[in-house]
């Protein structure tokens, strides 16, 4: 068989067509993705303010590291059981300037927090930047780390 330039052309044409449907699919699942873990972050501030047991729970991931801006690392159950204990509760949480990056199964999300806490009658502003790490575990995005720190 003899081969011309028409058929490297056609042959390159076809192969550049099934690398751009696969980066399409791949861009496509990587947007559903980070609409996902946008939307957990979102789920993780309603359920801080709200000091929702059973959110913060359900988004967490069992091996949660989760680190303060002064410093103190809590697990996933002293984080949960200090969010939902009442000695300290929000009256707004706000997110600003935050990127998502994914990258495979993990996203990397960082943005600014701004809020008031009520603790003892005394509000205190709270501005703090974050960083959280999210694993996606089966179809869910779960918290797998989180640190804070002074801005």
């Amino acid at each position: 068989m003899t081969f011309h330039r028409r058929h490297l052309a056609f042959a390159g044409a076809s192969a550049l067509c099934a690398i751009t449907v696969g980066l399409g699919s791949e861009a496509a699942a990587q947007s559903d993705d980070q609409t996902a873990v946008t939307q957990a972050v979102e789920d993780f501030r309603k359920a801080m303010l709200t000091a929702d047991r059973s959110q913060l729970e359900a988004l967490s991931a069992d091996e949660l590291s989760f680190g303060h801006s002064a410093g103190r690392i809590e697990t996933k159950a002293q984080f949960v059981a200090g969010s939902t204990s009442g000695r300290s509760t929000w009256k707004y949480i706000t997110l600003s300037d935050q990127t998502t990056q994914i990258v495979g199964n993990n996203a990397i999300v960082r943005h600014i927090l701004t809020g008031d806490t009520v603790s003892e009658g005394k509000t205190t502003a709270i501005k703090i930047g974050i960083l959280m790490v999210w694993q996606k575990q089966g179809h869910n995005w779960k918290l797998l780390a989180r640190q804070a720190y002074k801005i």
